[in-house]
C-alpha cells in the first residue's frame, strides 16, 4: 500500500498534470491556494490562476463569466465557503444556467480537525446534491481524486468535488480500477450486509469489514465516489443480495449519501438501512483522528455498530 496522501494534494497535482492537455482550464482560488493546493497549478501556470481574495461569492460569479466565455474554470475554497457561503451564487449563477464550472471544495468534514465547528462542513453534499443538474463527487483516495478531476473536466456541466485535509491511505492502486461518474465500485463481495461508503470512510469501512469477517459476518463493501448521480442499480442489487444496508460517510446523516441511498431503496427495494455519519450536531475542535473516533466514524466504531445491526 502506498503512503498516505490528502485528497487536496491530489487535487492540486491533478490540475497541474492536466494543464497542458486542457488549455481552457483556469483555476480560481479565494486566498487559500496554499491550503487548497491550487498553488501547485499556480506555480507552473501563473497566468491561468486567479486569486479572487476572500470573496467566495464573487469568485463564483467570475467563474460563471469565464465558463460563458468558453473557459473551463475550477473554483476552489474550503467546503464551508464554496458550498456554504457561496450557495446562492452556485445555485443561481452556475446551476441555473447549467454552466461548465467545476467546484473543488477542500477541508470538508470533521477531519478538518483543529479549525473547529465553523470550518468543518458536514452539510456540503446535501447542499450541492439538491441543485438541479449538479454532479456531486467525494473521492476516497489519491488515485480516485485525480480521476475525479479528469472526469469533471471531460463532463459538460457543473460539478462539485469534495476533498479532504487529512492524509488517507491509497486503496485504489490496482490495475483493474476504473473511474466513471455515477458508477460505484465493489471493493469486497459479501452476502450478510452491504456497507456503502464514501470519501475517507471507504478505507475505515474496509478495515471494519475485516473485523466483521473474523466474527463470521461476510460484508459486501461498496465505494460510492459519486453521490449524484447515484449508482442506483448497484445499490438496489446490493440491498436485494444482502437484505441489510449500512451507509458510512463523514457528513451529516441528513441529506448526504445515506439519504440518497434511502431515497432509492424506499422507491425500488425497501430494505432495512442504518446510517453511520455525523449525527444532528456540529463538529468541534480537536485532532482529526481523535474526532473521527469520537464521532464514531473510525473502523472499530463502524465494526461495533454493524455487528449490533446484523445481530
Amino acid at each position: 500500500m502506498a503512503d498516505k496522501i490528502a485528497t487536496r494534494e491530489s487535487y492540486g497535482n491533478a490540475l497541474n498534470e492536466l494543464a497542458a492537455d486542457y488549455p481552457d482550464l483556469v483555476v480560481l482560488d479565494a486566498d487559500l491556494a496554499n491550503a487548497t493546493k491550487t498553488c501547485i497549478f499556480q506555480a507552473k501556470n501563473p497566468e491561468r490562476h486567479i486569486d479572487c481574495g476572500i470573496a467566495e461569492s464573487n469568485m463564483m460569479g467570475i467563474a460563471a463569466g469565464l465558463a460563458a466565455a468558453g473557459k473551463i474554470p475550477f473554483v476552489s475554497s474550503f467546503a464551508m465557503f464554496a458550498a456554504g457561503r457561496a450557495f446562492e451564487q452556485v445555485r443561481n449563477s452556475i446551476g441555473y444556467p447549467h454552466l461548465n464550472v467545476k467546484i473543488g471544495a477542500t477541508h470538508a468534514g470533521i477531519s478538518v480537525g483543529e479549525d473547529g465547528a465553523s470550518h468543518q462542513c458536514c452539510e456540503d453534499l446535501a447542499l450541492m446534491r439538491v441543485i438541479p443538474g449538479m454532479v456531486v463527487m467525494n473521492p476516497s483516495d489519491d488515485i480516485e481524486a485525480k480521476a475525479a478531476v479528469k472526469a469533471a473536466l471531460d463532463h459538460e456541466g457543473p460539478v462539485y468535488i469534495r476533498f479532504g485535509r487529512l492524509a488517507v491511505p491509497v486503496i485504489n492502486d490496482n490495475p483493474d480500477y476504473k473511474f466513471e461518474i455515477g458508477k460505484g465500485v465493489v471493493l469486497k463481495e459479501g452476502t450478510d450486509v452491504a456497507l456503502i461508503a464514501t470519501g475517507l470512510e471507504v478505507n475505515e469501512t474496509l478495515e471494519a469489514a475485516k473485523m466483521l469477517e473474523a466474527d463470521g459476518i461476510n460484508a459486501k463493501v461498496i465505494n460510492i465516489h459519486t453521490i449524484k448521480p447515484l449508482d442506483e442499480d448497484l445499490v438496489v442489487a446490493a440491498a436485494k443480495e444482502t437484505g441489510k444496508v449500512v451507509t458510512i460517510e463523514e457528513h451529516s446523516i441528513i441529506g448526504g449519501l445515506g439519504s440518497a441511498v434511502c431515497d432509492v431503496l424506499a422507491a425500488k427495494a425497501p430494505t432495512k438501512v442504518m446510517k453511520i455519519g455525523v449525527e444532528d450536531r456540529f463538529g468541534e475542535s480537536g485532532p482529526a483522528l481523535e474526532l473521527i473516533k469520537k464521532f464514531g466514524l473510525d473502523a472499530e466504531s463502524i465494526y461495533k455498530k454493524v455487528k449490533a445491526f446484523c445481530e
